[in-house]
């Protein structure tokens, strides 16, 4: 690891401050910063602490909906009442991932910023466009059982390790942040973006901006909501495909669905396509099927990859079917 200057910010002013410096980054539970440190992927000049900075309350607002501080660890907010009670999607969410020490080390914001998982990105004696603009994908021909089928480019085919960032797509969720030039706020639909032609840059986030909190909105629906993950194994291992869902069956008619899907892109994926379909239609398995189909029928896999498809269809299904028999 490289020698780097260290600075605990007092407030979240100064530590946007900071980040005008070249080469700084923000350093919270460091799950994931600290890693890339030792594989030599990143290597910044100055780590700005913010852990001192107040950003952990979990908040209700008048509305119903709720405001967590982006220092708030995930394992304290999938303990929350009224997140499990109103948002349960994203408490299972935050469930399925890493372990139980990382879950109490990790923070929403820093969950939210966490680099892919792909071998190519995290081993620097190999070509990777998202480490290094322009040096090529060597994934594209290489290991790519576990990237992306959706969204990818020729530049990239990476996929976003979150669990929670799919909830969050899922419920709508909206990132607060504090930028050089002030108090901002973006959903977390347009807070992640696809490879395109710049595949180093994972997020639409403002250069220097800290992430301050995550606003769940109020929504009839989100508490209608799950989370399904397949992964290698049970525990401590990061999903091969996983689907949120939210949905509201009455009289075996949708009268309103939700869905996102995780592991098959650069960014969580809303299934749009899917959503619209099944609005006003039957609650059937016929139904889910051709949804699914419908939001699938864009996906490009590679090589390897291809089991991906059937999979999130079958997830899809699966878990559709469950929610309406529930509701029954």
């Amino acid at each position: 690891m490289r020698p780097f200057a260290y600075q605990r910010a007092g407030e979240a002013g100064s530590a946007v401050a900071e980040m005008a410096h070249p080469g700084a980054a923000f350093l919270a539970g460091g799950t994931n910063i600290v890693d890339l440190m030792k594989l030599g992927v990143t290597t910044p000049d100055l780590l700005v602490d913010v852990t001192g900075l107040p950003l952990r309350d979990i908040e209700e607002l008048p509305d119903g909906g709720i405001r967590v501080g982006a220092l708030t660890a995930n394992s304290d907010l999938a303990a929350d009442p009224m997140v499990r009670t109103r948002f349960p999607a994203v408490a299972l969410a935050l469930l399925s991932g890493a372990s139980a020490q990382l879950r109490n080390r990790a923070t929403l914001g820093g969950n939210l910023l966490q680099r892919t998982r792909c071998r190519y990105f995290t081993d620097v004696t190999k070509a990777c466009n998202k480490r290094q603009r322009g040096s090529g994908c060597d994934a594209r021909d290489g290991e790519h059982r576990d990237l992306a089928i959706l969204g990818a480019s020729p530049q990239c085919v990476a996929t976003n390790p979150s669990d929670l960032a799919v909830a969050l797509v899922l419920v709508d969720a909206r990132v607060e942040l504090l930028t050089p030039d002030g108090p901002a706020q973006m959903s977390v639909h347009e807070f992640f973006r696809l490879p395109g032609e710049r595949p180093e840059r994972d997020t639409n986030l403002p250069p220097g901006a800290l992430i301050t909190a995550v606003v769940l909105p109020a929504s009839p629906i989100a508490r209608l909501s799950t989370y399904r993950k397949v992964r290698d194994r049970s525990s401590f291992a990061f999903a091969a495909g996983s689907v949120a869902a939210a949905l509201d069956v009455r009289d075996g008619i949708v009268r309103d669905v939700r869905l996102a899907y995780g592991a098959v892109a650069h960014r969580p994926w809303r299934a749009y396509a899917a959503e619209r379909m099944l609005r006003g239609a039957t609650a059937t398995v016929d139904s889910f099927e051709r949804a699914a189909d419908e939001e699938l029928a864009a996906a490009r896999p590679l090589r390897d990859n291809a089991y991906k498809v059937p999979l999130i269809r079958n997830l899809t299904v699966g878990v559709l079917r469950g929610m309406t028999e529930a509701s029954w």
